[in-house]
């Protein structure tokens, strides 16, 4: 009772956490109405197409998103950053061009990636769906990638301004719609196609609807002729391409080598394990819904202690969010332990196979979440490359293990590689970023004794 009273007076007090527990609000009613879309529509998805038919659609749309994002240059952390720190500082030249430019070379990284994947459909309907036939869906599921041409940009801005409650609002429409969809092709004993046609059609709305809410927030924020603002203003080209080149090649590593666990398991193994894998992952997304707005308001607000160089306020910051985020997964992690295979009932007989993975994956990507501030710590801090070279190393260890031994010891091996790669990785990204701001803060007691 006394840790529940002291947990009371600190939401009382604490405005900051007040602050970031209402932007992620916004966002987490959405998300749990999403979620629950998302569960509805996995499981019919899954009953209409079988197992093998479920793996070949996530193949589609995980081949399209890591094409979108092996382009990306993660235009919303470049914008967090630099559209915030000259906001703070009243710099409004600066912080238009910071955002034209962040739009322009996301507008021209989806164009390219489209271009590649058209080129790349018929290889990889034949590699990883096994069926050459559906090189047309993998064309038609990929135009999603022009749809978010300022996706990246538009986040970053309405992170920076902490317009999170419009977002929220798209995303559940996105959900919405693309639920109704599965709804409609299930009843209808329709097929792949139309499943297809669901995921495309909500990453449209999104998409688009994101860039209006960013375009928006620019026009109240910085003025309507924001867009005429010279590229002379940007901050000094070196680091800001700097910051991009390592945030693009560090988000690149972190999509090989963890968000695409569907591509690796389709080249390893067949459509029937990327079945298995897409249906475990869907259930532990029941875990990360309700942490993963906390990345988006948390972020600015790291961001902005750093700035003030305010390391108490910080490290208390840090303390508190990681309690609210393993305090979460923890019991999400038992409930899922008891009643995994229940949820696995609902999808089939046949998909009961994915409980050991499931629990597997579970434990690398409940790590994760715990300590989902780790990578935003250390940009907030001007170090990119340091999670950079942590994944690096670390995924080049989780993929050659995986080539060596995933396919003769099959699915609940990959799923322990990706566990071991989160616990490894975090675990160092944590400690060299608080590391970092123990020494700031000897640094700053030292040049102001006091």
């Amino acid at each position: 009772m006394k840790f529940l009273g002291n947990w009371w007076h600190i939401l009382k007090t604490d405005k900051l956490l007040q602050k970031i527990l209402t932007n992620s609000g916004y966002l987490l009613s959405s998300n749990v109405l999403s979620m629950g879309l998302s569960v509805v529509q996995s499981i019919l998805a899954g009953r209409l197409l079988g197992v093998a038919g479920f793996g070949v659609v996530g193949t589609i749309t995980a081949f399209a998103s890591t094409l979108n994002r092996l382009f990306s240059f993660r235009m919303n952390e470049l914008v967090v950053k630099y559209f915030g720190e000259a906001s703070s500082h009243n710099q409004q030249e600066r912080a238009a061009a910071v955002v034209k430019a962040a739009a322009l070379g996301e507008t021209g990284s989806a164009v390219l990636s489209f271009l590649i994947l058209i080129l790349l459909a018929p290889i990889a309907a034949a590699r990883l769906a096994d069926d050459p036939t559906t090189a047309p869906l993998f064309i038609l599921y990929g135009s999603m990638v022009l749809a978010n041409f300022a996706t990246e940009t538009s986040t970053g801005v309405l992170q920076a301004t902490n317009k999170f409650r419009n977002y929220a609002v798209v995303n559940l429409i996105s959900s919405i719609l693309t639920a109704s969809i599965i709804v409609w092709a299930f009843f209808a004993q329709r097929g792949m196609m139309e499943v297809v046609w669901a995921y495309l059609i909500g990453k449209f709305i999104l998409g688009l609807g994101t860039a209006f809410l960013g375009w928006q927030e620019m026009n109240r924020a910085i003025g309507k002729g924001w867009w005429k603002t010279s590229f002379s203003h940007l901050p000094p080209f070196k680091e800001l391409f700097s910051f991009a080149f390592s945030t693009n090649i560090s988000s690149t590593i972190i999509m090989l080598v963890r968000d695409n666990e569907a591509l690796w398991i389709a080249l390893f193994l067949s459509p029937v394990e990327v079945g298995y894998a897409k249906t475990a992952l869907a259930i532990i997304n029941l875990v990360q819904v309700p942490i993963t707005p906390f990345i988006s308001t948390t972020y600015p607000e790291i961001n902005r202690a750093v700035i003030k160089r305010d390391w108490t306020l910080l490290r208390r910051m840090l303390k508190r969010i990681t309690l609210i985020s393993g305090s979460w997964t923890g019991l999400c992690a038992i409930g899922l332990t008891l009643f995994g295979r229940w949820l696995l009932g609902f999808y089939g007989a046949d998909f009961q196979p994915a409980y050991v993975p499931m629990l597997i994956f579970l434990i690398g990507l409940g790590f994760a979440n715990i300590f989902f501030w780790n990578r935003p710590l250390l940009l907030s801090l001007g170090l990119p490359l340091v999670p950079y070279r942590i994944n690096l190393y670390a995924g080049i260890a989780k993929v050659a293990l995986a080539f060596l031994l995933v396919p003769r010891l099959g699915l609940n091996f990959e799923a322990l590689l990706l566990s071991g790669f989160f616990v490894i990785s975090v675990s160092l990204i944590v400690w060299r970023g608080l590391k970092e701001v123990k020494k700031r803060e000897i640094s700053d007691l030292e040049a102001n004794p006091a």
